[in-house]
């Protein structure tokens, strides 16, 4: 089967992964896709160094979404894209992370299909996945971790989530786009029977400038998002690993703050 980064190929959408934020960490697939796009749809937090690496001539369209706020809602992102592989454009959908891990990617290669037209899917970096290794964060280990789980944090319902079993001794829990809801996911993870003092680190703009790592007690996620400030994008780990990490310990440098202010 000729793949559909043939660049006699037209009128298709290829879905690329752009992985947690670095352009260096895009798969030669990635690149490749991006220098044969007449039309590139991407996200707002894209490298502009990744948009790059497009043609100088390809359009780009930015359908950029924030938390309650988007530029187009999905299902005008479907049509746009479908809209424009019709007039045989090669459309790359170019999205954070990887397109099925959170990327609403499953969704657009269903309207794609849906219209009868070629769709191809190059896989990303994840940003746990980026996030962690910088941080030296293994997500599963012999001696602490055989599991690992992927959930979202501002999905609707979240209190009526089952999250049982995901979290606790020897399992590890990634939870995405967390921060505005961290101390809700405390309370819940708490009330389901996880330790308040399982470790627990959030991962702050991950492979970018200005990158933090920060851990501290799962008991303390919630005030410690608000002592330091984190904003999106960050990722959310839950699990003993979190000890083996190079994540700065902010309860302990807080806890010998506050004995300071006191003495």
């Amino acid at each position: 089967m000729v793949s559909l980064l043939d660049p006699t190929a037209r009128g298709r959408v290829v879905l690329v992964g752009a992985g947690p934020g670095d352009p260096e960490l895009l798969t030669v697939r990635a690149v490749k896709a991006l220098a044969s796009a007449d039309i590139v749809v991407h996200d707002g937090l894209i490298d502009p160094r990744v948009l790059d690496l497009a043609r100088p001539e390809a359009q780009r369209i930015s359908v950029a979404k924030q938390r309650a706020r988007h530029t187009l809602p999905q299902e005008a992102i479907n049509a746009l894209i479908v809209a424009h592989v019709k007039t045989g454009a090669i459309v790359v959908r170019l999205k954070g992370g990887d397109p099925f891990i959170f990327g609403r990617g499953g969704e657009e290669v269903e309207a794609v299909r849906a219209a009868g037209l070629p769709v191809e899917v190059v896989p990303g970096i994840s940003a746990a996945l980026g996030a962690a290794a910088e941080a030296m964060l293994p997500l599963t280990h012999r001696d602490h971790s055989s599991a690992v789980s992927f959930v979202a944090g501002q999905c609707k319902g979240l209190s009526e989530q089952d999250w049982s079993g995901l979290a606790g001794q020897g399992r590890t829990l990634v939870i995405y786009m967390g921060v505005a809801t961290a101390s809700a996911i405390a309370d819940k993870l708490m009330a389901d029977g996880v330790a308040p003092d399982m470790p627990v680190a959030v991962l702050e703009r991950g492979t970018c400038p200005g990158s933090r790592a920060l851990r501290t007690l799962l008991a303390d996620l919630g005030p410690m998002v608000e002592r330091e400030a984190v904003c999106s994008p960050a990722v959310i780990v839950v699990g003993e690993v979190v000890e083996l990490s190079d994540a700065q310990d902010k309860l302990a440098r807080w806890a010998r703050a506050a004995e300071a202010v006191a003495v």
